[in-house]
């Protein structure tokens, strides 16, 4: 089921891809936007999984990416701190 990836809200009835110009009917995100696509990731260079994409410099802003489609919708900054997993990391491997 296609999500926001700013709020994490469904979007019902979104069965296709977004125009450039549609909103999230929860936070009035622009959709067509790269934090939304399935290629969005932050841990990867140009934070895009799509080696022939031309990627912008605003990722939360519509775009005209031919390669874009919409993802799931994860919450991204919904998960555990990037210091708490160090933290149980170093955890694990301590002697």
């Amino acid at each position: 089921m296609p999500g926001c990836g700013k709020c994490g809200a469904t979007l019902d009835g979104l069965y296709n891809q977004p125009a450039r110009r549609d909103t999230c009917p929860a936070c009035d995100a622009e959709l067509h936007a790269c934090v939304h696509c399935r290629h969005y990731d932050e841990n990867v260079a140009r934070e895009c999984k799509e080696p022939f994409a031309e990627v912008p410099e605003d990722k939360e802003s519509a775009n005209f990416c031919d390669l874009f489609q919409i993802g799931e919708g994860m919450r991204r900054d919904s998960g555990p701190a990037k210091d708490a997993l160090l933290s149980a990391a170093e955890a694990l491997f301590k002697k």
